[in-house]
């Protein structure tokens, strides 16, 4: 026989619970028992350990959802704060054209104008 194969015995020793290469004994009924609970046991950490894993990954869905969300409304205002700005420095720019202040000599001191909407932007 090869001997990449297991044997007959080995197999069985397997299957029955016995560890690979060690000899069958008979198991006492404590032995079993004690198995059973053991393995009674681990089955339920291992459901508890899984429970605890999904509720994690739930409440990291939520977070992540409500994240979204916020950052749907801050994208919003945003763009309405935008468009609100343009709309003044359009309106500066009208107003400038007209302003008794402005086009009055007395109250003339030319002073460099930085461009309203480009200092307001982030960079």
């Amino acid at each position: 026989m090869s001997q990449g194969l297991p044997t007959a015995v080995s197999v069985l020793q397997r299957s029955a619970g016995a560890a690979p290469g060690s000899q069958s004994q008979p198991q006492s009924p404590e032995d079993d028992d004690r198995k059973v609970r053991r393995r009674e046991k681990n089955r339920v950490a291992a459901q508890r350990s899984r429970k605890k894993q999904t509720q994690k990954a739930d409440k990291l869905h939520e977070e992540y959802e409500c994240l979204e969300q916020e950052n749907t409304v801050l994208r919003r205002e945003i763009g309405k704060l935008t468009e609100e700005l343009k709309h003044l420095s359009e309106a500066l720019k009208e107003h400038e054209k007209v302003c008794p202040l402005l086009l009055c000599p007395m109250n003339f001191v030319p002073v460099p104008r930085l461009d309203p909407v480009a200092s307001c932007l982030p960079r």
